[in-house]
C-alpha cells in the first residue's frame, strides 16, 4: 500500500510503498477512504507524542470499509462502512468497565501507539468495542472528520462542559475542533464568542452561529476583550488550539464558578503550562480536560448530525491527495488553517 511515512522528527515526511497491514485476533482492517489532517498529527510529527516509535505513518480521524477482520471479531465484517474514535479502548479495564473509553488504561490510538491513516489501509484494534457504522447517506469525509475533531469537540461542549441554553462560551482557536465546538455550543442554544487571529477563521466561525467574534491579533488582552463583550465573563470557555497564551486567556475570560475546558494539547520543553490558578481560586473556576468520546457515546451525536442540527460536513473547507499531504502536515506548523482538510488516499 501507499502511505505517509516520516523517518525522523520534524523532517520532511514522504509517500512510499509499505506491505499491506493484517488484522490483530481482536481488530480490523479499514480500507480509508478518507482522513482528516489534524494538528495532533503534526504534533506527533515533532515528536511530542512518547508512543510513536520511527518510522512512522501518522493519521488517526479516519473512515472507511472494513477490508479484513480478525478471528475474534463477532460483529463486523468485510464491506461495512466503519469511522473510529481516535482512542480505541481495550473495553475491559477499570475505566472502560465504567463506559469511559476515552481515557482507556490501555488504550490504541492510530497515527500514535501504531500505524495510522494516513495511507490506503489501517488496523484498528479491539473491533468490537471502537468501530461506529457510517450511515449510508453519510460521506466519508463527513464521517472521517467525526472521530476526531467533531467528537471531541461535543464531549468537551456538551459532556465535560455542560453547555446550557443562554451562557456565553468562548472557543479560543477557531481551527477544525474550534469551529465544530462553535457550531455545537451555538446549535445548543449558547451565545458563542469566537478568538482567533484569522480573519478567514473568524468568518467561518459567524457562519456556524457565533455571535461575537474577537481577532487576537488586534488586541492586547484577549481576555478582557471576552469578559467586555460578555458582562463579566462566559460561562464556559474553550481552549481548542492549545498554547500558553490561548490556555491563559481561556481561564482568565470566564466569570466566576465558570468551566475552563482544556482540549488542545499543551507541549512545551519543560513539560508544563502556567495556568492562572490564583484566579480559579479567587473565581473557584472548574478545569477540566477533555481527551476525544468513547464510541459506544456516539449515539446522539449522529441522531444530530443525520436530523441536519449539526453539519460537520460543512467544516470541511479542502479535500486533498495522498501525494500532497506531507506538504500540508508540515504547514500545520506555522499555518494550522481553518476547518477540516481531508486526505483521500485511493485518489
Amino acid at each position: 500500500m501507499r502511505a505517509v511515512v516520516f523517518e525522523r522528527y520534524g523532517e520532511p515526511a514522504a509517500v512510499r510503498d509499505v506491505p499491506d497491514p493484517e488484522p490483530a485476533e481482536h481488530g480490523v482492517v479499514v480500507r480509508v477512504e478518507a482522513t482528516g489532517l489534524c494538528r495532533s498529527d503534526w504534533h506527533g510529527w515533532q515528536g511530542h507524542d512518547p508512543d510513536i516509535t520511527l518510522p512512522h505513518v501518522p493519521g488517526h480521524e479516519l473512515a472507511g470499509v472494513v477490508e479484513a477482520v480478525g478471528a475474534r471479531v463477532r460483529h463486523w465484517r468485510p464491506g461495512d462502512r466503519v469511522t473510529v474514535p481516535f482512542v480505541c479502548a481495550c473495553g475491559t479495564c477499570a475505566s472502560c468497565a465504567a463506559g469511559d473509553h476515552q481515557i482507556c488504561e490501555r488504550q490504541t490510538q492510530p497515527g500514535f501507539t501504531h500505524w495510522g491513516s494516513f495511507a490506503q489501509y489501517v488496523t484498528l484494534d479491539h473491533a468490537d468495542v471502537n468501530l461506529v457504522t457510517v450511515p449510508d447517506d453519510m460521506s466519508f469525509a463527513t464521517a472521517a472528520s467525526l472521530g476526531c475533531r467533531f467528537a471531541t469537540a461535543f464531549r468537551a461542549v456538551v459532556q465535560q462542559g455542560r453547555v446550557a441554553a443562554g451562557e456565553w462560551v468562548a472557543v479560543h482557536g477557531c481551527g477544525g475542533v474550534g469551529l465544530s465546538a462553535v457550531m455545537i455550543a451555538a446549535a445548543s442554544g449558547a451565545r458563542v464568542v469566537a478568538v482567533d487571529v484569522s480573519p478567514r477563521a473568524l468568518d467561518l466561525a459567524r457562519k456556524f452561529g457565533a455571535a461575537e467574534c474577537v481577532d487576537a491579533s488586534k488586541v492586547t488582552d484577549t481576555a478582557a476583550a471576552v469578559r467586555d463583550l460578555t458582562g463579566g465573563g462566559v460561562h464556559l470557555s474553550l481552549d481548542a488550539l492549545g498554547s500558553p497564551a490561548t490556555c491563559a486567556a481561556s481561564v482568565n475570560g470566564l466569570r466566576r464558578r465558570g468551566r475552563h475546558v482544556q482540549v488542545g494539547l499543551l507541549p512545551s520543553r519543560d513539560g508544563t503550562t502556567p495556568v492562572p490558578m490564583a484566579r480559579a481560586i479567587a473565581l473557584e473556576l472548574e478545569l477540566l480536560g477533555s481527551h476525544g468520546m468513547a464510541a459506544h457515546t456516539y449515539p446522539p451525536m449522529l441522531e444530530l448530525v443525520r436530523a441536519g442540527v449539526l453539519r460537520p460536513d460543512l467544516l470541511v473547507t479542502s479535500t486533498i491527495t495522498l501525494d500532497a499531504a506531507p506538504a500540508a502536515l508540515a504547514a500545520l506548523g506555522t499555518a494550522p488553517g481553518a476547518g477540516v482538510t481531508v486526505i483521500e488516499p485511493w485518489t
